[in-house]
């Protein structure tokens, strides 16, 4: 998967999120979209009519979008620094950071704009891109 695009209410207010205040890095400066590159996917921003219109489908929708995007992190002290990040930034708290089933441990947010949001260890497996000083 090379990019993942958010179909959005308020674009500028989205920008603000996850630039500011998630730190993401913005590439460009386009007018009507932003896009942020992350380490081998992008996240694509654009007005929510805008990509329902591309897509040919209708904007309008509610309740769970059955998925979630998942951030991995290196430890249970991150995923606990990573969503804390995200509520100071404006995100919606769904799930606290907990031990899950499967062995893990992970928790849930929204984005301003209800998108779901998955922190989470795996301390099985390493899910995530690789660093390049391991190569």
């Amino acid at each position: 998967m090379s990019m993942i695009t958010l179909g959005v209410d308020d674009l500028n207010r989205s920008i603000e999120f996850y630039e500011q205040g998630l730190g993401f890095p913005r590439y460009g400066h386009e007018e009507n979209v932003a896009f942020f590159n992350l380490n081998g996917t992008w996240l694509g921003l654009y007005g929510r009519q805008a990509l329902a219109e591309d897509a040919g489908v209708p904007a309008e929708g509610s309740g769970f979008n059955a998925f979630a995007i998942a951030h991995n992190v290196e430890s249970p002290a991150e995923v606990e620094a990573v969503m804390n990040e995200a509520l100071r930034a404006g995100a919606t708290l769904v799930k606290r950071p907990q031990k899950v089933f499967w062995g893990g441990f992970s928790g849930y947010f929204k984005d301003p704009d209800g998108h779901l949001w998955e922190i989470a260890h795996n301390p099985f497996a390493w899910i995530g891109p690789t660093d390049d000083t391991d190569a």
